[in-house]
């Protein structure tokens, strides 16, 4: 019994200093993106047309339609 307790703080213990999971972690967008959705609604409403988008879209180092390297 002694050593189930001791096996369940260890784990406690050993969970607490890695932080948490992978999964559980919050999720944060890359700044770029909001600028490239941004840039994006604008051309879907049609507040700029189709050469501003994509001399805007290089800009941002960005190819429309194409995921990025490593994204899922």
């Amino acid at each position: 019994m002694l050593f189930i307790l001791a096996m369940v703080v260890l784990f406690l213990v050993l969970r607490a200093r890695r932080g948490r999971a992978p999964w559980m972690r919050p999720h944060v967008e890359p700044p770029e993106a909001g600028a490239q959705r941004l840039l994006a609604e604008r051309f879907a409403r049609g507040d700029i047309d189709s050469d501003e988008f994509m001399e805007r879209a290089s800009a941002l180092n960005w190819t429309p339609g194409v995921k990025p390297a490593g994204r899922k």
